[in-house]
Parts: structure tokens; C-alpha cells; sequence
């Protein structure tokens, strides 16, 4: 169930990006949440090998190579999914930043830990 609630949470997120970004553009909640499972998917996935090969260029960049990592993922989802469009790759990591504090402060507010 948490599962599908974050899913729905980042598809919010996804959601609320292009009326923060005219660069960006979702055209329905149907692409959202397609577009929401396929970034989950490609960050599970696509993300941590290509952490590996450029540790190297993240480690002399300080980290900030994984600014425009996180914006690749973001651009290549964009690229497959019919109804979400990024205009730029420089607009497609800021997106990737913007979407991920949206999702921070969603999660943050909508998901408690039972840990407490």
C-alpha cells in the first residue's frame, strides 16, 4: 500500500512541475503516472550503474555530476513517455531538482514512520 502511495505522491509531484516550469509539460494524469513509474523504474535500475561509471567525474566534481544524472533520467523519461515533454536537457535538470524537493515534501507530509 505504501508503494502505491508513493507512486501516487511522485505522480503528484510530476504533476505540479510544469506550473512551476513552463519548460515542462504534462498532459494528463494518465501520463503522469506513466511517466511517475518509469522514473521509478529507471532510478531503481538505470541510476546506480551509471553512478558507478561516473564516480570518477562525480568524485572531481564534488557530487555535482549527479545534478545532471538525475536530469538524464529525467530527459530520457520525457524522451519515451507520450504526453510529458521537457524542452531542453538543462531544463531537464532543473525539473530533476524541482521534482525531487515536490516529492521530498509531499512524502514528508503524507507518509509517517511507524517508528515514532
Amino acid at each position: 500500500m505504501r508503494l502505491v502511495l508513493t507512486w501516487i505522491i511522485n505522480a503528484a509531484a510530476l504533476f505540479a512541475v510544469p506550473y512551476l516550469m513552463h519548460s515542462v509539460s504534462v498532459t494528463s494524469i494518465g501520463a503522469a503516472l506513466v511517466a511517475a513509474l518509469l522514473l521509478g523504474l529507471v532510478n531503481t535500475l538505470v541510476r546506480p550503474l551509471l553512478l558507478l561509471l561516473t564516480l570518477p567525474v562525480t568524485v572531481l566534481s564534488l557530487g555535482l555530476f549527479i545534478f545532471v544524472i538525475n536530469g538524464l533520467m529525467f530527459w530520457l523519461v520525457a524522451k519515451v513517455v507520450d504526453g510529458f515533454h521537457v524542452d531542453s536537457f538543462g531544463y531537464a535538470i532543473l525539473a530533476a531538482l524541482l521534482y525531487s524537493v515536490i516529492s521530498w515534501a509531499l512524502s514528508t507530509l503524507l507518509l509517517k514512520d511507524n517508528d515514532g
